[in-house]
């Protein structure tokens, strides 16, 4: 089996579907961390932040049953300028909140469908936020780079 497609079959659905939209959100102009870690009991699937420092939360969800369980998104709202959630061409989209962004994906790409209202982040938490992304993808990049380094 070649190695691109067994890393395809040992990712999670959810997996899946967060690089599709940081695919399509680097086609946007946007960087992209997936799994990142806001403050103390929240983690968000995908922070992308794009070209005028502007910072989407996006949150995948692969199944109903995936989205039934999370009880803490709007906890990460007070952490982005717009909130989206993405999900596949087969998700009840009825289920999905008003006033939320909407992406359709899959393990390829995405298309935004729905533009998220955006509720401009204050000054120095936007700061920390991008200070912080700015370290993690360092450290995330210098393991690729030396997996026995201390970062």
């Amino acid at each position: 089996m070649n190695k691109i497609v067994k890393e395809t079959v040992d990712m999670m659905p959810g997996q899946l579907l967060a690089r599709g939209v940081c695919r399509h959100m680097g086609s946007m102009g946007f960087a992209c961390l997936e799994e990142f870690v806001p403050a103390k009991g929240l983690r968000v699937d995908v922070l992308a932040m794009g070209p005028k420092g502007e910072l989407w939360v996006i949150e995948c969800k692969s199944s109903k049953a995936d989205f039934q369980s999370d009880k803490k998104w709007e906890g990460y709202l007070e952490w982005c300028d717009r909130y989206f959630w993405a999900v596949d061409s087969d998700f009840p989209l009825a289920l999905l909140p008003e006033g939320t962004g909407l992406l359709i994906g899959d393990a390829y790409d995405a298309e935004v469908i729905r533009m998220a209202p955006e509720a401009k982040l204050a000054v120095a938490r936007r700061k920390v936020i991008i200070q912080k992304f700015a370290a993690i993808a360092a450290r995330r990049l210098q393991a690729l780079r030396d997996p026995m380094a201390r970062v």
